[in-house]
């Protein structure tokens, strides 16, 4: 593909579109991630739990042709994801800070590029289709997709903070972004269909599974909750 052409631009169009749909899910999880972290460290954490992440995606993104050779990815990620978000709602409102500052901001680390990389995958392969194998477009790609996620983890963080409730929405976000890796797995496609091709049954099993994992997520959290908060009472 030509740099500057016609179609280098219609590409570059169509990544940020992908970039500004899909970054979405990794804002809420940094915001997330952060919000239990001192307030000297919460900046700190989306700006460096950012970086991570696209160093991460940018490893992803060299190695998509290998990566979609591997069975059962989606599936496993989406998995792995459905335990993110349930972990996220039933660590709310635990704001002890007494430990180490280190240990609590590596914690946020931890769970900010592990559930990129979960949800990476989606992003990874919709940049490199349209990007068409031209390498600059792929990098251009990766730093634009920066000051959105930076940008958005801002304005998750302090709409987090003045609205706690807003920490279910997230979850439930999150958990249907799980859901839907689970159902694009390919292993899977003879259940639930294809985009292209997809009968009534398969797309009422595929709702089906979208509102049975954000059930269970926000179920299990709640139930964490009290369950934690009854312990506080009887300590």
């Amino acid at each position: 593909m030509e740099f500057m052409s016609a179609p280098w631009w219609s590409a570059l169009l169509t990544i940020i579109l992908i970039d500004l749909v899909l970054a979405g899910d990794n804002a809420i999880v940094i915001a997330l991630a952060a919000r239990n972290l001192p307030p000297a460290l919460k900046q700190k954490a989306i700006i460096w739990g950012t970086v991570g992440a696209i160093v991460v995606r940018s490893v992803m993104t060299v190695g998509v042709v290998w990566l979609l050779k591997i069975p059962g990815l989606m599936l496993v990620g989406g998995l792995g994801l459905l335990w993110i978000a349930y972990q996220l709602l039933a660590d709310q409102g635990d704001g002890d800070h007494d430990g180490p500052s280190a240990s609590t901001f590596w914690g946020a680390m931890k769970t900010i590029i592990v559930a990129d990389a979960l949800m990476g995958v989606d992003n990874v392969l919709g940049v490199a289709g349209a990007a068409h194998g031209a390498m600059d477009l792929v990098i251009i790609g990766l730093l634009i997709s920066v000051p959105i996620v930076v940008f958005g983890s801002n304005v998750v963080l302090k709409l987090v903070e003045r609205f706690p409730s807003i920490i279910m929405i997230g979850a439930a976000v999150l958990a249907f972004t799980a859901a839907k890796m689970v159902v694009h797995e390919p292993w899977l496609v003879s259940f639930f269909g294809t985009d292209a091709d997809l009968t009534s049954t398969q797309s009422m099993t595929r709702w089906a599974v979208y509102v049975l994992a954000i059930v269970a997520v926000l179920g299990a959290g709640w139930l964490t909750q009290k369950r934690n908060s009854a312990g506080d009472t009887a300590a």
